[in-house]
Order: C-alpha cells, then sequence, then structure tokens
C-alpha cells in the first residue's frame, strides 16, 4: 500500500471512528427509547398500532426520495463541487429547493390519505368490526406522525450536503436529539396514564395525541441541530429555481432507477408490516402473538453493529469511491470496496455471532419492564435469528455502494427486484399455518433469505463489473483467506463465550432473568467480554491486518498515547 493509499486509508478510519461514536451514543438512547415504549405499550397489539403508525413516515418518505438523498445525491453533489465552488453552490441550492417543495407537498398529500395508506398496510383482520376502535386508533396517530416525511427528508437532505463536503458527524449525533425528545415524551406519558394494563387495546384520543405529536417534534428538533452546521460547512442557502442546465436532469435519471429500487424494497415491506400486523391481531386474544412491534424492535438492537461500523465506513467511503469511478478506476473501486468490507466483517462477525449467544439477557434488559415485564422473552427468538441477516446485508449493502459511485443505479434495481421477490415468498411462505407467536421469528428468517441472495448476486456483479483486463478489483482469493481466518478466530471465541454463559446460568440457577436485572448484567458482560477477547487474541495471532489496524487506532486514541 503506498503512503498516500495509507493516510486516506487512515483518513477514512478516523471519519469512521467519529460517525460511530455518534452512532453508538445514539443507539444507546434509542435503545433507552425502546425501553420506555416497552414499558408503557408492552409487546402486542397495543403496541403495534402505535409502532406501524410511528413506522410509516419513514417508510413513506424512503419510498419517496430517501434512496435518492442517499445514494445518487452525494455523487452529484461531489460532483458539482469539484467543478468549482459556483457550481457546488448553485447545485446545492436548487436541490435543497427542489426538494424541499416537493416533501411539503407530498407531506400535506400522504396526511389527508392516512385512513387509504392504513388499508395497504394493515391486514384484513383490523377491518373487522371487532378492531374498529383499533382501526380509528391507528389512523389518527398516522395523521399526526406523517409530517415526518417533510423533516425526515430535509434532514437527510441537509446531512448529505454535508457528507459531501467531508463533515461527517452532525448527521451521526443529530439523532440522539430525537431520542432524547423521545424519552422525554415517553417518560411523560408513563407519569399521565401509566403502564397500559390491557396490551391489547387502543388509545384515547389524549394518548394519540401526546404519542403522535411528540414523536413528530423529536423529528423537528433532529433536523435543527443539523442547519447551523451547514453555514459552518460553507453553504449559504438561498433559493434558487433555475433549474435549466444546472444537472438536475442527471440526477433525476439516476434517480428514477434508484425510485425503482426503494419502490420494490417498499413492496416487500409492506408485505412485512402486513404479515406482521396479521400475526399481533391473530394472537391479541391469548396475548402471544409477535407482529411488527417485536419485528421492527429487535431490528433496532441488529443493526446497531451495522450503523455503527458498517454505514460509518460505507459514508467516509463513498466520496472516495465516486472520485475513482470519476477517474474510469474501476479496478481500484473494487479493491476499495473489498477493503472496507474486510474492515466492516471485521467488525460485523462477532457482533452477528454475539446476538445468538445473548438474546434473552439482552431482550430482558432492554424491554423487560413496565407493560412488557412479563413478555420479554418474546423478543428472544426474532433477536437471536437476525445473526446471520446482520451478515448478508452488511456484505449487500457494501456492494451496492460500488454500484452507486459508478452510476449504475439501473443494476441495482434489478438485484433489488430479487432480494424483495425471495423476502416476499419467504414472508409469505414462513409465516403460513403457524403459531401468532412465530410471526416475528419467521419474517426475520424470510429477511436473512432475501438478504443471502443479495449479498451473492450484489458480490458476483459488482465484480465482474470491476475487473478490467483480466484482474478484478473484488480479487476472492484475499477475501477468501480473509473469511478463514476470521472464522478461525471467532469459532474459539464463540464456544469459550458460549461456555462462561451456561456456567453462568448454572451458577445463577435460582434467579430467572425476569426476576433479576443483575443476573442479566452479569451474564451479558461475562460472555460478550469473552468473545471480544478471545477473538482479537486469536485474530492477532492470525495475523489479521484489519483487527491489526484497528486496535492500533484504537491504542493511538487512548488518553496519553496520542501526544507519543
Amino acid at each position: 500500500m503506498s503512503d498516500d493509499a495509507a493516510r486516506e486509508r487512515s483518513s477514512i478510519l478516523a471519519s469512521s471512528a467519529v460517525m460511530a461514536a455518534g452512532t453508538v451514543v445514539s443507539r444507546i438512547s434509542g435503545f433507552v427509547r425502546a425501553a420506555l415504549l416497552a414499558a408503557a405499550l408492552g409487546a402486542f397489539l397495543h403496541a403495534e398500532l402505535f409502532t406501524i403508525a410511528n413506522t410509516i413516515p419513514n417508510m413513506l418518505y424512503i419510498l419517496l426520495a430517501g434512496g435518492v438523498f442517499n445514494a445518487v445525491l452525494v455523487p452529484q453533489l461531489v460532483r458539482a463541487i469539484e467543478r468549482g465552488p459556483e457550481s457546488g453552490e448553485r447545485y446545492t441550492n436548487l436541490v435543497i429547493t427542489v426538494a424541499g417543495l416537493f416533501l411539503a407537498g407530498v407531506t400535506a398529500l400522504l396526511v389527508l390519505c392516512a385512513p387509504w395508506i392504513m388499508q395497504v398496510l394493515l391486514s384484513d383482520q383490523f377491518f373487522e368490526p371487532a378492531y374498529a376502535e383499533h382501526r380509528e386508533s391507528i389512523i389518527n396517530l398516522a395523521r399526526y406522525c406523517l409530517p415526518q416525511v417533510f423533516f425526515y427528508g430535509m434532514f437527510t437532505l441537509v446531512g448529505q450536503v454535508l457528507n459531501a463536503r467531508g463533515v461527517f458527524g452532525p448527521m451521526m449525533w443529530a439523532p440522539i436529539a430525537n431520542n432524547v425528545v423521545s424519552m422525554a415524551v415517553l417518560g411523560g406519558y408513563l407519569w399521565v396514564f401509566g403502564p397500559t394494563s390491557d396490551v391489547n387495546a387502543a388509545y384515547s384520543s389524549s394518548q394519540e395525541l401526546v404519542l403522535g405529536l411528540g414523536s413528530t417534534f423529536g423529528i423537528v428538533v433532529q433536523l435543527a441541530v443539523l442547519v447551523p452546521f451547514l453555514r459552518a460547512a460553507g453553504v449559504r442557502y438561498r433559493p434558487r429555481f433555475d433549474v435549466r442546465g444546472s444537472g438536475l436532469g442527471h440526477t433525476a435519471r439516476l434517480a428514477g432507477w434508484t425510485i425503482g429500487f426503494v419502490i420494490v424494497n417498499q413492496i416487500a415491506y409492506t408485505v412485512v408490516v402486513r404479515v406482521a400486523s396479521s400475526g399481533a391481531a391473530a394472537g391479541a386474544v391469548a396475548e402471544t402473538g409477535t407482529g411488527y412491534t417485536v419485528y421492527s424492535q429487535t431490528f433496532l438492537l441488529m443493526i446497531l453493529p451495522h450503523s455503527v461500523a458498517t454505514v460509518s465506513l460505507a459514508t467516509a467511503m463513498l466520496p472516495r469511491l465516486s472520485r475513482l469511478a470519476n477517474a474510469g478506476d474501476r479496478r481500484g473501486l473494487g479493491r476499495e470496496v473489498a477493503s472496507t468490507l474486510r474492515i466492516a466483517l471485521t467488525l460485523i462477525a462477532p457482533a452477528a455471532a454475539a446476538l445468538g449467544l445473548v438474546a434473552l439477557p439482552v431482550s430482558e434488559l432492554v424491554f423487560g419492564y413496565g407493560a412488557a415485564a412479563d413478555s420479554a422473552d418474546a423478543y428472544a427468538p426474532s433477536l437471536a435469528l437476525f445473526g446471520p441477516g446482520l451478515l448478508f446485508f452488511t456484505i449487500h449493502y457494501l456492494m451496492l455502494r460500488g454500484f452507486y459511485a459508478m452510476e449504475q443505479t439501473r443494476t441495482v434495481f434489478w438485484i433489488q427486484c430479487i432480494v424483495a421477490v425471495v423476502n416476499i415468498a419467504a414472508a409469505v411462505g414462513y409465516t403460513r399455518g403457524i403459531d401468532p407467536i412465530d410471526t416475528a421469528p419467521r419474517l426475520v428468517l424470510a429477511y436473512a433469505s432475501a438478504y443471502l441472495a443479495g449479498a451473492i448476486v450484489s458480490f458476483a456483479v459488482l465484480r465482474r463489473r470491476t475487473t478490467t483486463d483480466g484482474v478484478p478489483g473484488l480479487a476472492l482469493r484475499p477475501l477468501g483467506v480473509f473469511a478463514a481466518r476470521i472464522a478461525a478466530a471467532l469459532v474459539p471465541a464463540v464456544l469459550a463465550a458460549a461456555g462462561v454463559m451456561i456456567g453462568l446460568e448454572r451458577l445463577l440457577d435460582d434467579t430467572t432473568w425476569a426476576d433479576s436485572k443483575f443476573a442479566a448484567i452479569a451474564v451479558l458482560a461475562a460472555t460478550i467480554g469473552v468473545e471480544l477477547v478471545v477473538y482479537l487474541v486469536v485474530a492477532r495471532a492470525l495475523r489479521v491486518a484489519e483487527v491489526q489496524e484497528m486496535t492500533a487506532l484504537v491504542a493511538r486514541r487512548l488518553p496519553g498515547r496520542s501526544r507519543r
């Protein structure tokens, strides 16, 4: 590796570390929010109404603009900035103006169409007479939450403008403000209304108002945190409407395939939500049906390693990938993706393995309070099964960054069609004729199946596209050697951690998880600690370069070390 490449890679790792720190704090505050949510609303039908209503804005934002903002804009902004300050300023101002007007108009329309949106997303059971109050509650909650579409969109847009200018930290730290607001709202909700005594009940109008508007206010605050950083990054926003010759037409053509990608993805997600809602409704009488609440809350836990490691690395890597693609260096682009993949999997592999080991104590610690105190174990199977899905999703996610950098959005669309078809077929097939308690775990298996297919296809296609003169950028042999070494480090780490966990369970055999948070903390800390130590020791002994590089980066940032 040349000195310039080494310095750039070190810069990417350092930028990733800043973003990862923000993400960790954000996710920890998110877990506190999840705990308060479970304590207030429980895990079954009552919680399902709010969870789905509060998820709809994010789903619709992603459907309408999220894919474009996240994947298409950064390469285009980088190109505009490289053409000169005037070009970069004009393009940035136009994008903010046009996107803001689009989001405002669409958001107003969505609020009006809330009842029809629910007909698409909810299972048929919610439209039976017995569920009339539940249906009314979820429509009211959706109306209060749907304005989030505008604020989600503007938050992502402003964040991508900052990312294109090399300012990565604020977008990762801003969600903490949202979580703080959400925690305050849920804390106030518990103070006023207390934990629900009926985990299958609908909401009163005052409960809908507090939960719905409180959630939306959190997204408003999240956007407000980013705005001051625009000026600090040199952006002087002025509304512009001179679209002709601005480059937005090229962006729109690229966005066309990305919009198709997002539509396909959201069709699959809509099927998942419908199937999940049917599990919650079908199990309402016995209070045993797991649905979207369990699926989404365990997904929140699973996605932490991805958000900390993969997203941070990919965000820091994307401007470099765009420059390599712009220079026509496809083999270099492939090597950069392979390098980032190795770093990401170094972190993700032990996290994925740990999910299967510590699912029960984690579920008890995060969800075992208030209205959900007696049902925390309902989260554990789904959390454990998300481990393989995390690995497959990481590979797929990083491959797509390579396609986006090369502006091959059509390829991404067709690959996502495969993922969506597998997800839909698996979600419907795996949940047919099952006990409602198994709905969420089966949907997790469908997720893993879909991204296994996506990882295989996206890797194979990107490898072919980054091969020049018969030499691939995504070389199989180095990745195979790396995977073998990571597996060799992981197997003894998991066995040692499992041994510690079994020993502690026997030692604490008189104390159930539900009776003692201390027992859950002790098992969780010891299990993860042993897995991590053994993994790092063996990986360093096997000379896994990525582990050595990251531990050296951490060591340099320890107090007193940076001055040496």
